[in-house]
């Protein structure tokens, strides 16, 4: 406590060194015009409305029409609290492409949609206003800082002059974002009950590829919360008594759907001693779940053999991704990877680094342990385990693997894929999300790593934000005021309410006109609308983000609560993300902190390192490091090739040449040394803080 309070109160001391006199206000014309060019990631999540979302004219919760054009709700709201005009120059693209089409002509606008690096990088060069110059004219901006000391870290672009160049961005913050999600009731049709499992019909597995990763023999002992939740206690896997499920079932030859089933629920009672009764599904859905990558295999298999019991067809997909050509979604495959296989890197807020336990940056494209991953995910694919869409050579779209009980897993957002079990699947379907798995993870505590569960996915400061031209407000304070304004309101109470909920119109209001409000994580934060809920399933069929974005004009940047959509999410995900939050709660589930840590292995990579300008450039070199990695929409990613082709892929016929591939012929050693260089600094600056 005593340091964090000496780094808060450096900070403030700090900025105050480079901060304009207090006396100086934030003031412009009334109607001074902001040329936005802001947004979230496509045409329909801007400030104004388009024709896909407006159509003809699209009549709100608070009575009125908008047409294509108008600006949306949230922000009439802040133009008229502000006294500014906005003018519409986004592009309708992610915040990487909006930025690039603009920085050859940013005199052309104002403020700008960014990824977190390409604002840096400018403004390093001169091209993106040093917010942090006037931060004392940014009440509240200031005091968010102010409280939240990490996050000023994580957003610093130049250690020397404790430089910002962008508004950051949360959706939510210290909270963990992606979960495994599975159909809860095909678990507990195949592993519940008395005696063994029974079935007309099954299907043959296909031949065994995967192979063990967790012990075939001895014994690993795992903290888990009791099925109560009440209290943490330890269990058993006892590999000597059950042997490992993936052994055994490779070793039996060829198994039916039955058969597997009836070998995973002998190996969950003897492994576990009897610990999971008849409710053998607890293994994976429970409170007190303890599952790790082998015995999903083990269940996996047991799915994709057993669809005449589980949707009454004769095939079913296992691991699926929630858009099968979409490449941005695709990638959370390999992401999966890392929490079943205890790898770093591949949930980073920056490219994919991550710290060690010594304090060093490690590069998750430069670690045989991805590869190794990777390889893993393969052998699980060429078993089938992996959906036929994701392998591309499905016709069904895993769209709509949900709706047709054709998809049994996948890593995802709880709210915006748990509302499938109020608008595509019938009474008694549950598809809900589980706990994190057990895995075998090197934190630096053991030399032989530590059976543990891990997640990093892990909410912080988001890779987009928005930035202000310098070309753009060059030579006009009106604009650059109302530019800084904008951003300061967005952080004041009223407008972190507006830009998560939208207007006043939209929430439920008492008689006095003041809010309805209920507790959420131990902060009273306002009930939506009737109206609002209602529009809410009419218009976006429950999707919370998808609404907000499109309809209201909110959660595009800033600060997003959580509490709008914890009220959204249905009673299914409200039971699932309860599990995992009171493990987490309870330290069974561990996960970056937002801090730098005395165990460096637990420290939050910044989502923004402050790399100097002729560092920029130089790091502008490395660009097939991206290319190769790519997270976007329409991009390819070398890991996701890897779980669908395995080493086949040119420099990369094994893991060993994969990282040399990366660290040589891509330049991934010199990418790491720099961004190593601008990580001490950041390190020796947050020292010298805490004094």
């Amino acid at each position: 406590m005593k340091r964090t309070l000496s780094l808060l109160a450096a900070i403030v001391m700090l900025i105050s060194l480079f901060a304009v006199p207090a006396s100086a206000e934030l003031t412009y014309a009334e109607g001074t015009v902001l040329r936005m060019a802001t947004g979230y990631n496509n045409a329909k999540t801007g400030l104004f409305f388009d024709a896909g979302v407006a159509g003809e004219g699209v009549t709100l919760a608070d009575g009125k029409t908008y047409l294509a054009g108008d600006l949306k709700p949230t922000w009439v709201e802040v133009q008229n609290v502000l006294g500014v005009v906005f003018e519409n120059q986004y592009q309708g693209n992610s915040a990487s492409k909006e930025f690039d089409f603009w920085k050859d002509r940013l005199d052309e606008v104002d403020m700008l949609s960014g990824t977190a690096a390409k604002l840096s990088e400018y403004g390093e060069a001169g091209s993106i206003v040093n917010i942090a110059e006037y931060l004392d004219q940014m009440p509240n901006f200031k005091a968010y800082l102010d409280q939240n000391p990490i996050v000023r870290l994580s957003i610093t672009g130049n250690t020397e002059t404790g430089a910002i160049y962008f508004s950051p961005y949360f959706d939510g913050v210290n909270d963990i974002e992606r979960m495994p999600l599975m159909r809860a009731d095909w678990v507990q049709k195949l592993l519940d009950g008395e005696g063994e499992f029974a079935a007309e019909a099954s299907n043959k597995l296909a031949a065994a590829v995967y192979t063990p990763y967790m012990p075939t023999a001895g014994a690993v002992e795992i903290d888990v919360v009791n099925l109560e939740g009440t209290a943490v206690e330890k269990i058993t896997k006892n590999y000597d008594a059950a042997g490992n499920i993936v052994e055994k079932m490779n070793a039996a030859g060829e198994l039916d759907g039955v058969a597997a089933v009836n070998m995973l629920r002998a190996y969950i009672d003897e492994a576990y001693a009897g610990y999971y009764g008849t409710e053998r599904s607890n293994l994976f859905i429970g409170q007190n779940a303890a599952w790790d990558a082998d015995e999903l295999v083990a269940l996996l298999r047991c799915v994709v053999a057993n669809p005449q019991t589980l949707n009454g067809t004769d095939t079913v997909q296992g691991l699926f991704s929630r858009e099968d050509n979409n490449n941005q979604r695709r990638v959370d495959m390999f992401r999966f990877a890392g929490t079943l296989f205890g790898v770093r890197g591949l949930e980073s807020r920056q490219d994919f680094l991550w710290v060690d336990q010594d304090g060093f940056l490690r590069d998750a494209r430069q670690e045989l342990d991805a590869y190794n991953a990777m390889a893993k995910m393969n052998e699980m694919a060429q078993e089938g385990l992996i959906s036929k869409a994701f392998m591309e050579t499905a016709e069904e779209s895993t769209a709509t693997y949900l709706e047709n009980d054709l998809g049994f897993m996948h890593y995802d957002y709880n709210q915006t894929q748990t509302v499938y079990n109020q608008t595509k699947l019938q009474d008694g379907e549950k598809y809900m999300a589980v706990m994190v798995p057990v895995a075998k993870w090197y934190d630096g505590t053991s030399e032989d790593g530590v059976f543990m569960r891990f997640t990093e996915s892990w909410r912080s400061v988001k890779t987009d934000g928005w930035g202000i031209s310098v070309a753009g407000v060059e030579g006009n304070a009106d604009k650059l005021n109302a530019a800084l304004k904008l951003i300061d309101y967005a952080y004041s109470p009223e407008g972190m309410i507006l830009m998560s909920y939208g207007p006043k119109e939209f929430i439920k209001q008492n008689e006095d006109g003041s809010f309805v409000t209920f507790n959420f994580n131990g902060t009273e934060m306002p009930v939506i609308a009737d109206a609002t809920y209602a529009e809410l399933w009419e218009k976006a069929s429950g999707n919370y983000t998808n609404y907000a974005r499109q309809f209201l004009g909110s959660t595009l940047s800033f600060a997003k609560s959580q509490a709008f959509e914890y009220q959204c999410t249905h009673e299914v995900g409200k039971e699932g993300a309860g599990k995992i939050s009171v493990a987490i709660a309870l330290g069974t589930i561990k996960h970056p902190e937002l801090a730098i840590t005395e165990n460096a292995w637990y420290t939050s990579v910044p989502t923004v390192l402050p790399n100097t300008k002729n560092e920029n450039e130089t790091l502008k070199s490395y660009s097939a490091l991206s290319e190769k990695f790519n997270a976007a929409k329409g991009g390819a990613n070398a890991f996701v090739d890897l779980i669908v082709n395995g080493f086949t892929l040119e420099g990369m016929f094994s893991a060993d040449e994969a990282v040399a591939s990366i660290a040589d012929g891509m330049g991934g050693a010199d990418y790491l040394y720099l961004k190593q260089e601008a990580w001490d600094r950041l390190q020796t600056y947050y020292a010298e803080l805490s004094k």
